[in-house]
């Protein structure tokens, strides 16, 4: 599966190989033949980009779960910091169930999202409130990244792991966690947006 949107990008990248495919064996031009391996291998890291696998979602009051694939790069305080390289699924999912309260985007610059100063980068956060209290769910651009798209709206109501939107070429996710909460996953932990859980309920842990 592929994610929301990103019919428009396949379709130009397909569109250049085989304009480059077809010219290259009329003109028999070298340079034409190397473009098109170029735009063939521009085409399929898209389509590698683009991915959005389905994912079986245990819902569940007694635990946050990843909103993001990527590596936990910092943990500050009740904020988890989620890196997303380029070969991670893009497509991000809430971690806790709820209504939407807010959605707040702001434009920014484009610092390494890793970096602390990334703070000033474009970014949308989404406030999701849940039982436990509102969980700020941040999408932060990177270096690369030109667009966050989100897909879901204020006061719509999500059920934990689904698709709240994506950010397109390398990015971050922070995600606040209530105090009801004891956070269980360790800075360098690789995390699965929908399936790693990130924090369980105090006093309740043999879910």
């Amino acid at each position: 599966m592929l994610a929301k949107g990103s019919e428009p990008w396949l379709f130009t990248a397909a569109l250049v190989t085989a304009m480059f495919a077809v010219l290259s064996r009329t003109m028999d031009s070298s340079h034409l033949n190397h473009a098109a391996y170029i735009a063939m291998a521009l085409t399929f890291f898209m389509v590698l980009f683009f991915r959005d696998p389905e994912r079986k979602v245990e819902i569940s009051d007694t635990y946050m779960i990843s909103p993001a694939d990527g590596t936990i790069i910092d943990i500050r305080g009740r904020k988890v910091c989620i890196f997303m390289f380029l070969q991670n699924v893009h497509v991000n999912r809430a971690p806790i169930s709820g209504k939407i309260r807010e959605i707040s985007y702001k434009k920014g610059g484009y610092l390494p999202a890793f970096c602390k100063d990334s703070e000033r980068n474009e970014r949308n956060e989404f406030i999701i409130h849940s039982k436990y209290g509102d969980v700020s769910v941040t999408q932060i651009a990177g270096t690369i990244a030109r667009r966050i798209v989100p897909y879901s709206r204020v006061n719509d109501i999500i059920e934990q792991g689904q698709r709240i939107g994506m950010i397109r070429f390398g990015s971050r996710v922070d995600v606040t966690i209530p105090h009801d909460f004891e956070i269980i996953v360790r800075k360098g932990e690789r995390v699965l947006a929908g399936k790693t859980v990130i924090a369980t309920i105090k006093n309740d842990r043999d879910f």
